[in-house]
C-alpha cells in the first residue's frame, strides 16, 4: 500500500486565519496584533522577479486606498529579510515607489505551509501567487490563488476587499463588476411570505421576488 503523508488543514472561508509571527522588513510582526483591522496577505515568488515587482510596486501605489478601507497589506515570500530590503531599495529607486508596508521574510516556510501557498506542481520551493483577505475578527473571507505567471490584478482586489466590508457590514451581496457607489442586491427571501413582501417593498428596485437591488 503507498503511504501519503498528512497534508495540513488549509484555511477555509469564514473560519479563524492561522496565527503567525514571523520576522519582516518592519520587525517581527504576528497577525493577531493586527486585529481590528482588515488585513490582505499576499505571496510572490522571488524577489527581485520582474512580474512580483509590477505587483508589490503597485500595492504600494495603491496602499492610500487599502489605508482608506482600514486594511492592512502583508506580503511574503521565502527570501531573506536581506534580499527584501534590498529589493524595496531597488524599486524604490527605478519606481519611485516606497514598500512600507511588512514583507515577511518565510525563510523556514512555516507560514507558507500553513496557507497552502507552495504548490509542488508550480514549484518544490517559491511561493505561488495567493491572497488572502482577513477580517478585523481575524476570519478569513476571501482567497485567490494564482499561477506564478500571471500578475494579479491589485484594483480588484480593493474592490473584493470593499464588496465583503459591505457584506459584513449591510448584510447584502454585490453584483459582477460591483463598485463602491453602485446598487447592492438584497438576499432572496426565504419563505413565500417573505416573498410577497418583497415585491411590494419601495425600497427594492425589483426585478423578480428573489432578484431585487438597492442603493447600498
Amino acid at each position: 500500500m503507498e503511504s501519503h503523508a498528512l497534508q495540513p488543514s488549509l484555511p477555509r472561508l469564514n473560519e479563524p486565519a492561522p496565527d503567525f509571527e514571523a520576522v519582516s522588513t518592519q520587525g517581527t510582526i504576528k497577525l493577531s496584533n493586527y486585529r481590528g483591522k482588515w488585513v490582505v496577505l499576499f505571496s510572490h515568488p522571488a524577489d527581485f522577479t520582474p512580474v512580483c515587482t509590477t505587483e508589490l510596486t503597485e500595492f504600494a501605489r495603491r496602499q492610500p486606498d487599502f489605508k482608506k478601507a482600514d486594511a492592512q497589506l502583508i506580503g511574503l515570500s521565502v527570501d531573506s529579510v536581506y534580499s527584501h530590503i534590498a529589493w524595496i531599495r531597488n524599486m524604490e529607486q527605478h519606481f519611485g515607489v516606497k514598500i512600507d508596508y511588512p514583507l515577511v521574510a518565510d525563510l523556514d516556510t512555516k507560514v507558507s505551509e500553513l496557507y497552502g501557498m507552495i504548490h509542488p506542481g508550480a514549484s518544490s520551493t517559491a511561493t505561488v501567487r495567493c491572497v488572502f483577505v482577513i477580517d478585523d475578527e481575524g476570519l478569513v473571507r476571501a482567497m485567490v490563488y494564482y499561477p506564478m505567471t500571471n500578475g494579479r490584478n491589485v484594483d480588484e482586489i480593493l474592490r473584493v476587499l470593499q464588496a465583503l466590508q459591505l457584506n459584513k457590514s449591510k448584510g447584502v451581496a454585490t453584483p459582477e463588476g460591483w463598485r463602491p457607489g453602485q446598487k447592492v442586491i438584497v438576499p432572496a427571501p426565504v419563505t413565500v411570505p417573505a416573498a410577497e413582501d418583497r415585491v411590494k417593498d419601495p425600497n427594492v428596485e425589483i426585478t423578480d421576488w428573489y432578484f431585487g437591488k438597492r442603493a447600498a
